[in-house]
């Protein structure tokens, strides 16, 4: 597969975030199928000058928007098998995530804040597929993240209205007349209840603008092979780990910038 043409990265959000807005919001999602998951799951090829990369030329050059070094260096097994190891929480037992399996690049990691907004703030970098909390000192909590349409629907600032523990899931009406097997999640039938199968995973951050809800949620998920990719739906995926970490370090009414 040819590498798609250079693009600025606001020629890159217009083409690819921001168009997509045209079709609207349909809430957080999983298409629930597992043939379709893994199609639509499968490695998105993107232009390399918006990417972190190591170039591997004699002396070594870093290209990208975070000055951190090279990527894909040997991971700290120890220190990963530790964070993303299984764990209970809430009554439910998380799996362990096979960090092996995904690229190293998108691990937790501190790193320097390539943004310089205001420690608290989250920064949610679409095109890279990060998610960075900014840290006093000029340094930033780095995270990797899976985007589904509605996590490209939507951009600007806003806040963290507020966060939930093991939420429940209400598909929007639209999704049930599509699939009309999720009517027993409406909203009228009480949504369905938390648990490893819900999409929203152990935690949901919910963004609102100007007193208005967004729809666009930061979420855990079980599907970890989703993580730096564009899936089927879905808003701002992490993995459960991650999300519970996240979820402990952010405050309500935090800031939140999507670019």
């Amino acid at each position: 597969m040819s590498s798609l043409p250079a693009l600025s990265r606001r020629q890159f959000l217009r083409t690819s975030g921001l168009a997509i807005a045209s079709a609207g919001l349909a809430g957080c999602t999983s298409s629930m199928n597992t043939d379709r998951f893994r199609e639509q799951t499968m490695p998105v090829y993107r232009n390399p000058a918006l990417e972190s990369r190591w170039t591997g030329a004699p002396g070594g050059i870093f290209e990208g928007p975070v000055g951190e070094g090279p990527i894909g260096l040997p991971p700290q097994d120890a220190y990963y098998a530790e964070i993303y190891a299984a764990r209970e929480d809430g009554g439910f037992l998380i799996p362990e995530v096979p960090f092996r399996q995904i690229d190293p690049r998108f691990y937790r990691q501190e790193v320097g804040d390539p943004f310089g907004e205001a420690p608290g703030t989250i920064v949610v970098d679409t095109a890279d597929r990060y998610l960075y909390l900014v840290q006093p000192g000029g340094r930033a909590m780095r995270y990797g993240v899976g985007l589904g349409r509605e996590g490209f629907a939507w951009s600007g600032r806003g806040l963290i209205q507020w966060k939930q523990k093991w939420p429940k899931w209400t598909p929007p009406n639209e999704m049930i007349a599509r699939q009309p097997v999720l009517a027993k999640y409406s909203a009228d039938n009480g949504g369905m209840p938390p648990g490893l199968d819900n999409p929203l995973g152990s935690r949901a951050l919910y963004i609102f603008q100007n007193g208005q809800d967004t729809l666009y949620r930061v979420h855990g998920t079980p599907e970890w092979q989703s993580i730096g990719k564009a899936v089927s739906s879905g808003c701002v995926r992490m993995v459960n780990q991650d999300v519970i970490d996240l979820y402990d370090r952010v405050r309500n009414k935090a800031p939140i910038l999507v670019i």
